[in-house]
């Protein structure tokens, strides 16, 4: 076998390796992007308790962009869809964000 031979071998091993990944392995989930990106700064009690749809994290986040907070779009969507997922103001058992006066 040429060595050209054995590097296209090698290159079309990996890309059908790289192809044949489950894309949850390739995408972060939006857990793991709030928990590496938003604890840096934040307690979970902040995400937890605020009890906002996935429109209102949106915005949270996006204000954190403004603030120096260094994430794409997509990253943005993820964490937003979990966020008002998990923690929605939907949610059984959930606190509402702000108390009744």
């Amino acid at each position: 076998m040429t060595i050209s031979a054995k590097v296209f071998t090698a290159l079309a091993t990996g890309i059908f390796a790289f192809l044949a990944a489950p894309a949850d392995a390739q995408q972060p989930k939006g857990a793991e992007l709030v928990a590496a990106k938003c604890a840096q700064c934040h307690p979970s009690s902040m995400w937890q308790d605020q009890r906002q749809d996935a429109r209102a994290w949106e915005a949270n986040l996006y204000r954190m962009v403004g603030r120096g907070a260094l994430w794409t779009t997509e990253e943005i969507k993820l964490m937003a869809e979990y966020l008002g997922t998990d923690f929605g103001p939907n949610v059984p058992g959930a606190k509402p964000s702000m108390p009744a006066r």
